[in-house]
Formats: C-alpha cells, structure tokens, sequence
C-alpha cells in the first residue's frame, strides 16, 4: 500500500497492478523453463539427436521440445530437435518410424497458423511441402526461437551485408539458445530507440520515472547498454528518452527509502528514477560507465563540476551555431559545407507577414513550448504530444535537427568526430563503379530546384554520396540514394546529411540499397499483408495485389519523395524519421484507401496507374512558406476538377487516425516472416534463370536439372554450415551473374563429383578427382561453376564412346595433369589435395599470383574497384568465337601420361561384372599401342639398328604386355601401389624404351579402343541418372559426417 499512495489516480494505480501481476506471470514462466534446461536431460536429448539423424558432429543442438507433427490428419507425437542448421523431428509409435531433416535455409514460410482441427500450430513450408507442428508447452518461445534460427541462416547463408554486421553471431559453433534471446532483445532495444549497431542491452530495470510535465510517476523499464541509459514507459508509445552516458555530469546519491536515484544530465536537467529494485548496483554501474567516481569527496564537489560546465552550457545557449562542439565535433574541412542548402537558396524573411509565414512563426512557437516542457536535444522525451506535432508538420526552420534526434544519427555523428571530413578526403578523386554512377545521376537529383542547378548543390550532393560509397563499398552506390540525399542536404548540414543517410540505409531501411533491394521486396510483402486485412473491398476486386508491389516500389525506395511535390514530401519524411517504416505503410494504406473506388472502377493497371499518378499531382502543402520558385510544377486544372486539392497534412493526419493502430513490433514479425519467402523466391528465380541457360548445352531433362542444382546448392553451403570464416561464403556473391553466384572449390566438389559420376572411379579427396576439377575448371580460377560441373557429367552420362574417351583422355593431359604418376610416392600429392576447406582455393596452379586471403575476386567490390568492362567484352567475345573441339586438335599422350590412363581405366572397371574381360581388352590395346609406336618410330629412323638393339627392343613390346597383363589380376588400389614384381617390369621396359620417348595420338587410342566391343559396351551402357541423384540426396549429409 505504501507503493501504491505514491500514484494521483486510481487509473494509475490499475495499470501498476496489472504490470506487476504480468511481471510474476513472467517470473513464474522463467522458473519452469529453468527446470526444463536440465544439463543432465540436455545431454540424454543432445546423445538422441546426434543417433536418430546422424549429422555432422560439428553441428550444434540449440534446443528441443516435446509436440505433435501432423502428417496428413494423423498427428504423430514426438520430439522437435532445433540445431543451428537444421530442423529436425523424430517419432516412433507403434512400429512406425517419421524422420525429418529440413536446413533452415531451405525454408519459404515460417508461420504461426490455427485452424478448426489445429487451434495454434507452426506452419513451416519447405521444399514445396507443408509441414504443422503443435501441441507445445510453450508455443511462443518456440516459435521465436525457430524464428531466429531461420532468421539467422538465412542472413549468413544468403545475406552477408546484413550478417557482417552482426559479429556476435558470426560463428556457428557458438550459437546458444540465451544467445540468440539475448541478440533478439539488444536488436529489438536498437530498432525502438534507435542506437548505433555496437550497442547491446546489458541490464533492464522495472522502476518509476518523475515525468515533469504531467507531474506524476510513469510505470516503465530502464533499459541499459554500454553507452546509453534508456526509459521507455510499459506501452512504449506514452513516454520515452534516451540518455548518452556522454551526456550526464552526475548521479546523486542514491535516496533508499524510496530505492531511487537521480541522474543529472547536461542542460540543468535531471531525471529522477524510483522504486528501482537494484538501485545500487545501478547506481554503481552508470558511475563507472560516465567515469564519474562514488567518492563522498567527489560527491561534495558535484557543484564545482557543475559550475564548470556551466559557463560552456550558456555559450552554446547563446551561440548555438556551436553545438557541434558539443558533441566533440573537430573543425570542418573547407571544402565541405557547413549549412543546410535550404538556408542558402531560401533564407527566412523575418519581416515578412504573409499568412504562410505566420503559421509557420506558429508552429515554431508550438515546438519551443515543447522544448521547454519536455527538452531538447539528445535527451528530450517522446511523447504522444512530440507525434502529434509531427503529424501537423515540422517548421522549416527545425526540420535538419530534429530529423538528427529522431534518427539517432546524432549519436553518430557524435561519437565519430572528424569521420566524414576523413571520409571526404579519402575518396575525393578515386574512380569506381559506384563513383561513375554518381556521375551519371547528380543531375537528375531534384533537378527543378534551384540548389542542385548550381555547383554549390551539386558538389555537395557529389561529396556525400561519395563518401557513403567510400564507407560502405558492400552498397556502394544505387538509385534512389541520389534523390534521398538531395532532401536532406536541403534541411541538413553536409555532415549532417551524411550521418542521416547512414542511419536511413544501415538501420531504418535495411538492406533497402542494393543490387537485389531485398529490404523494398520485403517491406512490399508486409504491404500486401496489410492491405489483406485493411481494405478487404479492394482485395475482393484485385485479387493479383502483385500490381500494388510493383507501384509501390518508389513509394519505398524514395519514401515518397519521387511521387509526390517536394513540399509535401518532406512531411513523409517528417513522420518516417520519427516513427520509421510504418508511417510509410500507414500512409500506402490511406493512399489506397482514399482512392479506393476509383480503383475498384478500374478495368487494367494501366488506368489503375493514371489514377494514383493524378492524384499525387493533386497533393498539395497549403501550409509551406517555400516560393513558388522552390515548389514543384503546380497542379493543373485538369487535375483540381478531377481530384481536387489534397492537403499533406490532412492525408497524413488520416492515415494515423485509421491505420495508427498498426504497432511496429507487428511489422517486424511481418518482416521476418516475409523476408523467408522474398529471398527463397529470389533464389528460385536464379535457379530458373541457371537451368534455363544449362539446358541449352546439355541432354539433361529440366527436373534432372533442378535436382541437380539442388545437390550443387546443398554441397556448396554444406562447407559453410559449420565454419566461421569458410570461403565458401566468400564464393556466394547476388552481384555475379547467375551461374557464377554458386561455385565450388575442390574439396566441395570431390565430395559432391565422387557421389553423382556413373562408374565410382573417384574418391573425394583422389588425385583422379583433382584431375577432373581442373580439366572443368576452363577459366582456372579453383571454381567450377554450376554450368561446368553439368556438362562434365552430362558427357559421362549420355555423351558418346568418343565423347567419353575424349573426357578420360583430356584428363590425363596438362592442364589437369601435371607431375610423373609413375613415382607416387616421391611425388607425393599433398599440394594438390587441400586438408582443409581454409585451403581449397589454394590447390590451383603454380602460375597464379594468388592474392594474400587465397581469394580470387571474379568482380570488384561495388564501392572501390573498377570494373574492367573491356576485359568482360573480350572473354565473352572468345566464347563467342570459340569453335568446337575436333579430336584432331588434341595434342598426343606422353608415356607417363598414359601409364595413368591405362590405369584410371582400370578404376573404372573396377567392380564391373565383366572386370576380366575388360582388364585384358585393356591389356591387349596397351601392347598393341606399343608395337605400332616402335614400328612407326623404325620407319622413322635414318638406318636400320645394330643386330645387338633387335633383341632388347623386340622385347621391350612383350615386356610392357606381360606388365599390363599382370595388371588384369590387380585391384584399382593395388594399381596405385604395384607390386615389386610389375614394378621391376614397368621400369626395365621404360628403361629400355627411354632412349627414345613415345607417345600416342586421341585417334590411335580411340581406334584401338573401337576393336574391343567389351569396352565399347561398357561405355554405351545407359547409367540410370533418376538411382545416382537418389543415393546422393540420402548419402551427402552423410558424406560429411563420416569424413
């Protein structure tokens, strides 16, 4: 009661009750979990899982629950394994047995659903089939929990932009089930407060907040990272601020009959937290964090401190062109501007009196009140009233600093003194990609307002850009930003507008700016979804909602900007920095909604698209002071009679009032899930595009592909499943073109190869294997593309006998063979065949200069290195001219080169029912090469030989016979590795014939071959493909395992 007779009304009282009933709830939830993550059953569930699914033993088991898995109408209950790459299930009741094993990143649709049988279930879509779980004990936690799972592969897997920035996760063995709840609580602080990407929440505190202007407590949370000391009232939307830890001068000593402490803060401000349950160590801790010391002496001197700091307050009160000192701002670079472009080109008459100008000296006067009441600057609180200002629009005058404070680029721009001008001087004069396309556009950017048709705008405009591209080369640059930027440069100084559009590309719109726009596809998704469920009338008429995605594009990229009159864009931008992606969904939805019959009406897209296009010609800011020289082309009067005039404020103010309810944590959940089936579908449609082109050179069916590909795909991420820096990830670049996106090195494909080729001549990790890599490796980077690895395998499936020989021949010529296999052993095949994945790339040849990480770049990063467009026109120029290759056009098979031949041949028949026949049919075409290479060579010679050299060289034919004969009595293995006996033979008949090196031509081999139809029939035999691919879905995962 004594807590409660703290509280003015009885509706507060209420609130604190229900919030400490839900806090026991929470507690009471958190203690059952505890005994449910018993080590001892941890590790009983971890021994099951490694023994029902046999995966790798890298592969980490994260967490498990006890549910039901619906096969048809049939729930089957059993165990849900959730490691860090996989999705497993198992059950086995009355005899039957159900296994599942889905990799996260094969994954379209991750989703809680209920239906009449299933009344909460977990629906996951993968590999073109659905899949229910239900029956959890907690269905929430396990939902979030597959959720971030999912999330997290699909970022490593196919998103590296995105998961670079996020280290805490980077290696995979490490991932834990509080890890992953850690990482999702700091990411969910980061979005609502808006913080840098370094900041992790570290403490939460349930307490009370002294709000001054209501004169009352707020039930809220304090939330704490290593820089920031945040609140935020219990519905979020009521109240909330954020503290730098820059920014406070003391804490004073804590008050513990009322467990509080106050926090004083620059500005003579102080915020006074009570009723904090570990309000000491709290106390202790922002102490530390400010460098402020707990000493009684340093406690009596606070005043002086204050004092001291107080001169400097006054003057930045007084002259607050200085404020960037405050934030440890070095001196600007001379050649970067220091005022927004708006005070240049459109400076404020303060005589003036016009009715414009006066509203808008009124809506100034509105937000000094606010300032008074409720702060200014890094520490103001956010409140209702802060929205509802927003929401009438922001006086020109304000726009540039509070878009810094709403954006959190303040933060930014404060902890990192001296960056941009850095920036600026690092990249001026450099040359790339990104800098040519900047080139291109500078002039496009706003082109009709008068800043960017002087240099002063331009150059400006050139300079941010530049740098961004210079920071950040995984973006670069790309459309939109242009246009982006050029606004805020109008209302922001230079530096300024370069942290905003840090802030706008790296946090509030994710993975918005590049090649694949995955963050505009999603956030499209998330806009069907809301007008699935908020205008039902337009979706009972437009059934295809993929006309909305594609209209809606720009209303994303360019956040309205591009469509609607400069004037009454900034508005958009207004709400979007205060409230973030949602205030542009929200007005989406009320933009439809207030075109919603005519739309109805519409007979094609076509007219659909006249519609929304007259209307955003008819929008207008009827309250903006800018002349008519700064404002866009005026509205024709066509338009008025059609639409009539649309006031910004008046659409903006509706599209709160009947989408406001939407809360951004739903949002959020809709991303998530969305993102799951845009990027699945990006990937599919390379696949598509890949098969599409393989398809032209090979004999393959279109299903044999896909499958294909799959294996390709799988083999290709299976290297990266359990590593931390694989390069493998390094291989995976959305920029290449489509066959170049998925590569293999040659450990990759030994393994993958040794389970698909027909005869089961190769060993993963053989020198045959490293041979047939490098003969399909035609650019000779360590990679083979997916086309590469295709076409080797359709000429052993379904080419000719000719076209096979050739294959085996060309295997067993430079550039795929190299060294003297006669001496194995002194030879010694270690350089070739990499140990580990680490050193894949480096099994290439001798002749490449190899960059220091081993990494051939197929395409220079977008923002530093420029690509050598003529070098691309001339290899694909080659390609074109590039004629087919003729068998005359082989060069011949030296000695050693075909001791080997003879010898793969022997692994290939290895196992065959006609393996005798075969071994001597080889046999007899080795002594019958021989014989005529030693006739051709007598013909050749200038005079007969002495009667003494007959003898040893009639012999040398027989020898070599009675070598290859013993051969037929060999294993594959034992071939490798002769026995002393054929190995005194083989030598004393290369002994004999070195005086005189032989060789052979691709026709004679290929017409001694024909003369032995065992050989031919073996060959021509058809090789089921449908079996092959079979037993390599099944064994690939098991391959790995066992290596």
């Amino acid at each position: 009661m004594k807590t409660l007779s703290v509280f003015d009304s009885s509706e507060d009282i209420t609130s604190f009750v229900q919030g400490k009933i839900r806090g026991l709830i929470a507690e009471e939830s958190k203690t059952s979990l505890v005994l449910e993550d018993d080590p001892e059953k941890f590790r009983e569930a971890l021994l099951r899982f490694e023994k029902w699914f046999e995966l790798p033993s890298e592969e980490k088991l994260v967490t498990y629950y006890s549910c039901s898995y619906w096969k048809g109408k049939v729930p089957c209950q059993g165990w849900l394994y959730l490691s860090t790459n996989f999705l497993c299930f198992y059950s086995y009741l009355l005899g039957s047995e159900v296994k599942l094993v889905i990799p996260w990143d094969e994954i379209w649709r991750l989703e809680k659903t209920s239906n009449v049988i299933l009344t909460e279930s977990i629906h996951v879509l993968a590999h073109g089939e659905d899949f229910y779980f239900s029956m959890f004990l907690h269905l929430n936690e396990t939902f979030v929990i597959m959720e971030q799972l999912a999330d997290y592969s699909i970022k490593r897997l196919f998103d590296k932009e995105a998961f670079q920035r996020e280290p805490a996760l980077s290696d995979p063995l490490q991932i834990t089930k509080r890890g992953l709840e850690a990482h999702a609580k700091s990411d969910q602080f980061r979005g609502f407060f808006r913080l840098p990407k370094e900041e992790n929440l570290l403490e939460v505190h349930e307490c009370f907040l002294w709000v001054p202007f209501s004169h009352y407590n707020i039930l809220g949370k304090i939330c704490l990272s290593e820089n920031y000391l945040c609140f935020a009232s219990q519905d979020g939307s009521q109240c909330h601020v954020i503290i730098p830890m820059r920014e406070v001068v003391n804490i004073e000593k804590p008050d513990s009959t009322n467990k509080a402490l106050t926090v004083c803060v620059r500005g003579k401000r102080a915020l006074r937290f009570s009723e904090v349950r570990d309000y000491m160590r709290l106390s202790n801790t922002i102490r530390s964090r400010c460098g402020i010391s707990a000493s009684p002496q340093h406690s009596a001197s606070s005043e002086t401190i204050r004092g001291e700091c107080q001169s400097l307050i006054n003057h930045f009160e007084d002259n607050p062109e200085d404020v960037t000192l405050m934030v440890g701002q070095k001196d600007s670079s001379k050649a970067v501007s220091t005022e927004a472009l708006m005070t240049v080109f459109h400076p404020q008459d303060v005589e003036n009196l016009d009715p414009k100008m006066l509203k808008e000296k009124m809506k100034e006067q509105s937000w000094n009140i606010h300032f008074s009441e409720y702060g200014r600057g890094t520490s103001m609180f956010f409140t209702r009233k802060t929205r509802d200002l927003i929401v009438r629009g922001v006086p020109e005058a304000l726009r540039g600093e509070l878009w810094m404070f709403f954006s959190g680029a303040v933060n930014d721009m404060a902890t990192h003194p001296g960056y941009y001008t850095e920036l600026v001087e690092q990249s001026l004069g450099t040359s790339t990609l990104a800098t040519d396309e900047i080139e291109r556009d500078l002039h496009r950017s706003l082109p009709e307002h008068p800043a960017f048709q002087s240099d002063t705008g331009i150059s400006a405009l050139r300079r941010v850009l530049t740098a961004y591209a210079y920071r950040n080369p995984k973006i670069g640059y790309c459309q939109a930003m242009n246009i982006l930027t050029s606004v805020l440069l109008l209302y922001a100084k230079e530096e300024e507008a370069f942290w905003l559009l840090v802030a706008v590309c790296e946090r509030m719109l994710p993975d918005y700016f590049n090649r694949r726009i995955i963050g505009a596809l999603v956030d499209q998704a998330v806009f069907e979804d809301l007008i699935r469920e908020n205008l039902p009338q337009l979706v009972e008429h437009m059934t295809d909602l993929t006309f909305f995605s594609s209209v809606s594009l720009s209303w994303f990229l360019t956040l309205f900007i591009s469509v609607l009159p400069i004037e009454s864009a900034v508005n958009v931008v207004d709400c979007f920095f205060y409230d973030g992606i949602k205030a542009i969904l929200q007005l989406g939805l009320a933009v439809l909604d207030y075109n919603m019959e005519a739309l109805i009406c519409c007979n094609d897209d076509a007219e659909a698209v006249t519609i929304l296009n007259k209307f955003f010609d008819s929008v207008t800011n009827k309250d903006s002071p800018l002349p008519p020289t700064v404002q866009q082309a005026p509205v024709s009067n066509n338009v008025k009679a059609s639409h009539g005039c649309v006031d910004i404020s008046e659409l903006i103010r509706e599209a709160y009032e009947k989408y406001g309810s939407i809360r951004t944590e739903e949002v959020e959940s809709s991303r998530k899930r969305n993102k799951l089936y845009v990027i699945q579908t990006l990937e599919d449609t390379t696949k598509q595009n890949v098969i599409r082109v393989v398809s032209q050179d090979v004999r393959f069916t279109s299903p044999q592909l896909d499958e294909l590909y799959i294996l390709f795909k799988r083999q290709h991420f299976l290297s990266c499943y359990w590593t931390m820096k694989s390069p493998v990830l390094l291989h995976h670049d959305p920029s290449l073109a489509y066959l170049e996106q998925y590569q293999l090195g040659f450990q990759q494909f030994g393994i993958l190869f040794s389970l698909l080729e027909p005869w089961a001549f190769c060993s993963p990790k053989s020198t045959l294997s490293l041979w047939v890599f490098r003969l399909i490796d035609e650019n000779q980077d360590g990679l083979v593309n997916f086309k590469e690895f295709c076409c080797a395998l359709d000429t052993l499936y379904t080419g000719s006998f000719t076209n096979k020989l050739k294959f085996l021949f060309k295997m067993h010529l430079p550039p795929a063979f190299t060294g003297s296999p006669l001496h194995l052993k002194e030879q010694k095949i270690q350089p070739f065949i990499p140990l580990t994945e680490d050193s894949s790339l480096l099994s290439r040849f001798a002749a490449f200069d190899l960059p220091e990480d081993g990494v051939i770049k197929k395409s220079p990063e977008r923002g530093r290195g420029k690509v050598d467009l003529q070098a691309y026109l001339k290899q694909w120029q080659n390609e074109i001219l590039k004629k087919e290759e003729t068998i005359k056009d082989l060069p011949r098979i030296n000695q050693s080169q075909f001791v080997q031949f003879t010898k793969t041949l022997y692994n290939i028949f290895h196992g065959d029912p006609e393996e005798e026949r075969l071994y001597r049919a080889v046999a007899h075409v080795t002594s019958l090469l021989l014989r005529m290479e030693e006739v051709g060579r007598r013909l050749q010679e200038p005079s007969s030989p002495s009667d003494s050299k007959k003898p040893a060289n009639a012999s040398s034919a027989a020898v070599m016979e009675e070598s290859s004969s013993e051969e037929v009595c060999k294993t594959p293995e034992s071939a490798d590795a002769p026995t002393p006996r054929s190995s005194s033979s083989s030598q004393d008949a290369a002994s004999d014939l070195s005086e005189t090196e032989w060789s052979f031509s691709f026709e004679q081999v290929l017409a001694s071959l024909l003369n032995e139809p065992v050989v031919v029939g073996f060959f021509e035999k058809p090789v089921d493909i449908h079996m092959k691919l079979g037993q390599a879905k099944v064994a690939q995962l098991k391959t790995k395992a066992n290596k």
